[in-house]
């Protein structure tokens, strides 16, 4: 406040604290605005700062190059063998057979570099055996792969659907 002529305070707020310092009984709007905002603040950045937070979950390229692995992580075994086909290994480089538990897991080279799988196709990782860790995370304990339909990559006999239409 501004002392005006003969030391009365001039533009004084209505509301404001009493002189000795207490606030008036209840909440404001102003309070209860400002609260909810920061509620509001703290639920949208959580996941943003643990996300930030997390530590890498899968081991590190080294920069080695393997041609095999074969592990036991989280209680999954996993098994991977690079394959080179002679028509596609100068265009796309290797792909891999890669299985969880004895069940066939398909990945897919994004052209990046990076490997995706069919059980987490929403997330890269740099190497297959990232990928396949990645998978097993996201089954958890309880479910399981399901081996691949028939069909060229299955190793099956190709179906080509004849005779098994909608019948009326």
């Amino acid at each position: 406040m501004v002392p005006g002529v003969g030391g009365e305070p001039v533009g004084g707020q209505r509301g404001t604290p009493a002189a000795d310092g207490a606030r008036p009984r209840g909440s404001t709007r102003r309070d209860v605005t400002r609260r909810l905002f920061s509620s509001a603040l703290v639920v949208a950045l959580t996941p943003v700062t643990a996300a930030c937070g997390k530590r890498a979950e899968h081991a590190p390229d080294d920069g080695r190059r393997a041609t095999a692995f074969d592990e036991t992580y989280r209680g999954r075994h996993i098994r991977g063998v690079e394959v080179h086909p002679a028509e596609r290994a100068a265009v796309a480089g290797a792909q891999w057979k890669v299985t969880i538990d004895g069940h066939p897991l398909h990945l897919m080279r994004r052209a990046d570099g990076s490997w995706l799988s069919m059980v987490d196709h929403y997330r890269s990782y740099p190497t297959a055996l990232a990928a396949a860790r990645g998978a097993v995370d996201e089954l958890g304990p309880e479910e399981q792969l399901h081996d691949l339909a028939p069909g060229p990559m299955g190793g099956g006999p190709m179906h080509m659907g004849g005779g098994n239409g909608v019948h009326a």
